[in-house]
């Protein structure tokens, strides 16, 4: 069995995006195994176990994540991941792999999917709500696949905002108020709110939205008049009814899972699109199994690795 770690260093965000594009293309097709994750509650965060199959990898595993808010103040990660991947034929733990920034990567990199087949243009305005870990991979992963000319962005702390908006070169960043980031052609969300912080009347028609920050039951990030007139895409029906932004909506009767749109998958296969330009199209993100197996293949393949003997 093999120990990776640091493998962010030897990965080209292009091809995790090619990666997850075709993970997402799996899943729209129902070639992968993947039960939803099953969450563990703690007195101060909570903890996931992800498991799934992805055939056309030739890969099996499962991840242990955590969320727990309160860790900055300890000088700790709000999210933490290990990843454990299996021989398909006989079950044995091939690799372990610390997989805390890969998980940002592949999360980055579904919102770039999204954007790629949903936003409405190739040239856009970027707003971030929150600038945190995320919002940067978000930004990163998105900038492989649109011209982004402008950024603005939004923190509860101004001065992480600021200090985000010096730390990107190459564009017109500049920190906003809130209103402001959200007039854009494509907006992130990234904060993990329990009460809705983006106003209807703040987003513009023909806008498309990652929703990136509700991964847990009780989470909202987006006025749910935006889900009614807009176009929602989930990653997974069952994972976002559960825990992703559509759910405490859903939760109070005020969205049905029959309204929304369909699967990332079906959009990059081709089976769902944006009806119009002026449609507003939100991709609801609760992260998936299948995009750490997808992430986990590139990293085992490109980066580097202590041998650790099993059994």
């Amino acid at each position: 069995m093999q120990y990776f770690t640091d493998t962010e260093k030897y990965i080209d965000l292009q091809e995790v995006n090619t990666a997850i594009e075709t993970a997402f293309a799996d899943h729209g097709r129902g070639v992968v195994q993947m039960p939803p994750k099953m969450y563990i509650t703690l007195p101060d965060g909570d903890f996931r176990s992800m498991p799934a199959y992805l055939p056309s990898l030739s890969l099996a595993g499962v991840k242990i994540v955590n969320v727990h808010p309160n860790n900055p103040a300890h000088g700790l990660l709000t999210v933490m991941a290990l990843t454990v991947i299996l021989d398909i034929a006989t079950g044995i733990p091939v690799a372990i792999l610390n997989a805390t920034k890969l998980t940002d990567m592949r999360t980055g990199a579904a919102g770039a999917v999204a954007a790629k087949y949903l936003a409405s243009k190739k040239e856009i305005v970027l707003g971030l709500i929150g600038t945190g870990r995320q919002a940067e991979a978000q930004y990163q992963a998105i900038s492989q696949e649109l011209d982004i000319y402008e950024i603005k962005c939004w923190s509860r702390n101004s001065l992480h905002a600021e200090k985000f908006a010096q730390a990107v070169t190459g564009h017109d960043s500049r920190s906003v108020p809130l209103e402001k980031a959200c007039d854009c052609d494509v907006l992130v969300t990234t904060t993990p709110s329990r009460t809705p912080i983006v106003r209807s009347e703040w987003v513009q028609d023909g806008t498309h939205i990652n929703a990136i920050g509700a991964d847990a039951p009780g989470k909202q990030e987006l006025d749910p008049l935006l889900l009614m007139r807009g176009q929602v895409f989930v990653d997974d029906m069952s994972q976002a009814v559960h825990s992703g932004e559509v759910n405490v909506p859903i939760s109070r009767g005020i969205f049905h899972t029959e309204d929304i749109a369909g699967t990332l998958g079906e959009v990059v296969i081709g089976m769902k699109q944006r009806r119009s330009p002026d449609q507003i199209t939100i991709f609801d993100s609760t992260g998936l199994a299948i995009q750490d197996l997808a992430i986990a293949a590139i990293a085992m393949r490109n980066g580097r690795a202590i041998d650790l003997p099993f059994p």
